[in-house]
């Protein structure tokens, strides 16, 4: 069965170039050690809610955006196994301290699919 890692994190505006060339060398490294697909969506109309919303809980601030992504797995073994051999892999050196945005505002997790249409 299939396994996905979902993300959301807050970017400034200003660093969305950088933060596309940052998730393009990581989603290599990961397809290369065995996901299946990686997926980076910059906020477009990302509504404010009146008891939560997606800028809430990565606590975003005026001038940054909500990026959505997830990446796609066989199954759950495989996700482990990639990323335990993904953080040491020497392409992601540097990558920890090098992010566009603030990781700490971060939320993330690993997902069984229900439905997938």
């Amino acid at each position: 069965m299939k396994y996905v890692d979902g993300f959301v994190v807050a970017v400034p505006v200003a660093h969305k170039q950088k933060y596309l060339e940052v998730a393009a060398r990581a989603a290599q490294v990961f397809k290369d050690h065995g996901a299946m697909r990686v997926v980076e969506c910059w906020g477009d109309d990302v509504p404010d809610g009146k008891l939560t919303d997606f800028r809430g809980a990565v606590k975003a601030v005026e001038g940054e955006i909500v990026v959505f992504s997830w990446i796609e797995y066989p199954s759950r073994e495989v996700r482990d196994r990639v990323g335990e051999a993904a953080m040491k892999d020497p392409r992601m050196a540097g990558m920890q301290t090098d992010m566009p945005f603030d990781g700490k505002r971060m939320i993330f997790g690993g997902f069984v699919p229900l439905l997938d249409s």
